[in-house]
């Protein structure tokens, strides 16, 4: 998601008593800090001593998660706000553990009057939730638990524990009033949908936490297994359907021209318009059913998403993602012909798959297209992007190439977002500013970073922006959320990939893409797999830039002249581990820049000195972070 707004107070207060505690100790001596091992809440601990989770960072030998298949029917018939869906689902427990109970999670109460969410809510937002007609447990009809205390998840208690690698098979029909201010999800227009999260679900239970009985409060986002889906997805003539996953059988559903024009697509490097404004007036691309069944699969995949509209335009193209089996990624958009933006999206879209995928993470685009859909939310799907109209056409560059980068961080990796947000919301915003470096240079790409994700933190000093980015983000609020998920959590990740270089970098994040896609990585386990793959145990910048308060605030203390140039002193005041840019000015008029990477710290993270080689008379010094901006620049010069 491209930016946040505020989040709900609901927290494991021991979890974050003990992760801010940690950070306010003294810092540890630079001899012993450098092997000191990590905080790690005491349920990971336990998990680490199970055998699910290793201290080399891979997953244990006795790691597990837990799986479902899920197959259902949905119809919309616009202008007619009421959805319907019929599923159902085969949930196997794979923990060594007989489960007594279940926990569904239905999102779409975050719309009932009373749901606990940040911030009000329009009438327009505002509808009665979801509402289960039939609920099935193994072919038993059984009493919806429909308790007024629960809102966006439910336990169920089973009449029967389900045993370690047995099934339950469960069975919901379900209706709900679609909002009609679209958000995440919700109506568009009058004739376009965003159906997400609109299924009820059976909730992620881990090896290190159990049950996820997290609230969803429309501000911290999502938590899920990887899964099975076989969707149908009924709709009136004339509507085309959008979604996640392979769409099973396009003859059946759009008339010979348009399904022809969608196949040439797959292959094509130019934009095909497969469906134009013309095309929708004349009624020519669907077949003219009175309802067409859009039916569409995917495999080990964590969520489900689908647009709907019958005025729509409709472009395509594709894009190679693996030079090595030449394997290509379908990029397609649906959008109002008004949007002047979204008439190039589509070669946004193959700009940003090609690139994320050789580059930077440089790992070949996982699955078979991306569709970026005009909405409002900057929002992020399995293969589906929500993204507003924006005038200024880098803007949704910008943004789309955000959210695309979004498939590797949630979506191929697991990441539970709700909790560990620096985990996916840091990584999209990496992937952001080198993708931008790459777009438009890096000095227009650092005043766009700054701008966005940077100034907020260091120009407020309130005590809530320099929380540990450790601290789990469902327990925070407003901007402390969105600098610990986005631009301190990325600031990290660009700091250690300039501590390690690139090459080491890069090993150490492909193998730990390697080790966890398809699983449920948390934070230690990119840690400690960090370290393996390097070979450097970098517990003391982890903890630096992760465990502590630490802000960034780089101060020069003096120069000094020695022996073939001078000895610039450094403060750190700050604490954070933040490279170090020195721009000297001498007095013949010429200028030196010196850079120093985050290792300046490891051995005293209050103080440093770096040697200026030269043999010319120093006139003047200035300390310039770039993107890593200081809080105080006042003392940035030298001399003051």
């Amino acid at each position: 998601m491209r930016s946040w707004l505020t989040v709900a107070p609901v927290i494991a207060a021991g979890a974050l008593c003990a992760s801010m505690l940690g950070a306010q100790r003294p810092a540890p001596t630079s001899r012993t800090l450098a092997s000191a091992p990590l905080y790690m809440p005491r349920t990971v601990k336990q998990a680490m001593a199970n055998g699910t989770r290793s201290p080399d960072g891979r997953p244990g030998p006795h790691y597990w998660e837990n799986h479902a298949r899920y197959v259902m029917t949905v119809t919309a018939s616009p202008p007619n706000r009421t959805i319907t869906g019929t599923e159902q689902i085969a949930y196997v427990n794979n923990s060594p553990e007989a489960l007594q109970h279940l926990v569904i999670k239905l999102f779409i109460n975050i719309h009932k009057p009373g749901a606990p969410r940040e911030g009000g809510a329009s009438a327009d937002y505002l509808t009665s939730g979801v509402h289960i007609d039939r609920f099935a447990v193994n072919g038993q009809t059984t009493q919806w638990p429909d308790n007024p205390r629960y809102f966006t998840w439910v336990p169920v208690t089973l009449a029967e524990p389900l045993a370690p690698h047995d099934t339950v098979h469960l069975a919901f029909d379900w209706h709900y009033e679609i909002s009609k201010e679209a958000g995440r999800e919700g109506m568009l227009d009058s004739t376009t949908y965003y159906l997400a999260y609109f299924y009820p679900r059976v909730a992620v239970y881990d090896d290190y936490n159990g049950w996820d009985t997290m609230d969803f409060t429309d501000e911290q986002e999502f938590y899920s297994d990887f899964n099975d889906y076989d969707v149908t997805i009924r709709v009136p003539a004339n509507y085309v359907v959008w979604g996640t996953g392979t769409l099973n059988d396009p003859a059946s559903v759009l008339q010979p021209e348009y399904a022809q024009r969608l196949q040439s697509s797959f292959t094509s490097d130019q934009v095909i318009h497969v469906a134009t404004p013309a095309d929708n007036a004349a009624h020519r691309v669907t077949q003219q059913n009175a309802t067409n069944a859009w039916h569409f699969t995917a495999t080990n995949i964590p969520d489900m998403a689908f647009a709907l509209s019958d005025h729509y335009d409709w472009d395509a193209a594709s894009v190679v993602v693996d030079d090595a089996t030449h394997r290509r990624a379908s990029v397609q958009s649906a959008f109002n012909d008004t949007a002047a933006d979204f008439h190039h999206m589509v070669s946004f879209g193959q700009h940003a798959l090609g690139w994320l995928s050789h580059n930077w993470p440089g790992v070949p685009y996982p699955y078979e297209k991306s569709t970026i859909v005009q909405g409002s939310a900057d929002m992020e799907y399995p293969m589906m992007v929500n993204d507003g109209s924006e005038a200024d056409t880098t803007f949704s560059r910008f943004v789309a190439e955000h959210e695309i980068a979004h498939t590797y961080f949630p979506f191929y990796m697991g990441i539970n977002e709700t909790r560990y947000g620096m985990m996916d919301e840091g990584w999209a915003t990496t992937f952001e500013y080198l993708i931008g470096v790459a777009d438009i240079g890096k000095a227009a790409e650092d005043k766009f970073y700054e701008q966005f994700r940077v100034t907020g933190w260091i120009h407020d000093p309130s005590p809530l922006e320099d929380l540990p980015i450790i601290t789990p983000e469902d327990v925070l609020k407003g901007a402390a959320y969105g600098n610990n998920a986005y631009g301190k959590a990325s600031l990290g990740y660009l700091a250690a990939k300039d501590l390690l270089g690139d090459a080491q970098f890069r090993t150490g994040l492909h193998t730990f893409i390697d080790r966890w896609h398809g699983k449920h990585p948390i934070p230690w386990d990119f840690f400690n797999t960090m370290n393996d793959a390097t070979g450097r145990n970098l517990n003391w910048f982890w903890h630096n830039w992760y465990f502590t308060n630490n802000y960034i605030d780089l101060a020069l203390r003096s120069a000094t002249r020695a022996t073939g140039g001078y000895d610039i002193a450094i403060d750190n005041i700050g604490g954070m581990a933040a490279p170090v840019d020195l721009v000297a000015t001498y007095t013949d008029g010429t200028t030196q820049r010196v850079h120093e990477t985050p290792a300046i710290w490891e051995a005293n993270q209050r103080e440093a000195r770096v040697h200026l080689a030269t043999g010319k008379t120093l006139k003047s010094l200035v300390l310039d972070g770039g993107i890593w901006m200081d809080a105080n620049e006042a003392d940035n010069k030298w001399p003051r």
